[in-house]
């Protein structure tokens, strides 16, 4: 299938995601699993310090360390062989890196949506707002809220980028693997905190895909533009 048509299926898929959980109850009903009602306490207490560094401040850093070191690579070491082999993965990879999480986060910054830990189900003080829904005339709201989509997991699909960086099929499998472990990881240790709901996460997820594909085909035309290798075509 083309990289195309990849794109389509992905942008549809995004769509029946943030309707389908616009219009049923499935956030609130899995969100329930993770939040104790009688000591109003989530899963997992956002301040256990190990967990934090993990799940929170330390993959940051490493996810961080890692597009740096490949950014570093493309500038000191652009003439070495298996550079020039692999350049246009590893742009891909730092572009993804950098793009993903900014796109992410301008969208949480407009959304305007609760977070779990904010709604009145959970002890909080907003109403059950998702996406699309407008606030009641009578709610009066301080300032914005930012948290649709996940923000945070957002680095980790950003991995995704992988995929391209390889060239055999066991490879890209285990980009893939990479890829949805880590940004899960990610993802779960924030639901179980309460700051966000499993649609907010699947939505990055495949914003982050189709971020990827989008960059994956710009970058293969600009390429084909300076090479005649046939190695491109199956990507248009």
């Amino acid at each position: 299938m083309s990289i195309n048509k990849y794109i389509i299926i992905t942008i549809i898929t995004i769509i029946i995601t943030i309707l389908l959980f616009e219009y049923t109850n499935i956030d609130i009903a899995l969100q329930n699993y993770f939040y104790d009602f009688q000591t109003h306490k989530w899963l997992i207490d956002r301040n256990e310090p190990v967990l934090k560094f993990i799940f929170y401040n330390g993959i940051k850093k490493l996810l961080i360390i890692f597009a740096v070191c490949i950014l570093f690579s493309l500038i000191f070491f652009r003439k070495k062989r298996v550079v020039q082999e692999y350049k246009k993965g590893l742009i891909l990879v730092v572009l993804s890196a950098i793009l993903i999480p900014v796109i992410v986060g301008s969208l949480k910054a407009t959304t305007n949506t609760p977070c779990p830990k904010n709604i009145e189900h959970f002890g909080g003080v907003y109403p059950d707002i998702k996406v699309l829904d407008s606030y009641p005339k009578d709610f009066k709201q301080k300032k914005k809220i930012k948290c649709w989509p996940a923000g945070h997991a957002s680095g980790g699909f950003a991995l995704f980028s992988l995929f391209f960086l390889f060239k055999s099929r066991k490879n890209r499998k285990r980009a893939l693997a990479l890829a949805m472990f880590v940004g899960w990881s990610m993802a779960l240790y924030k639901m179980f905190i309460g700051d966000h709901f499993l649609s907010h996460t699947l939505v990055t997820m495949e914003l982050a895909w189709l971020i990827v594909l989008i960059l994956e085909k710009y970058l293969t035309r600009i390429f084909r533009k300076r090479s005649k290798n046939k190695d491109y075509d199956y990507y248009l």
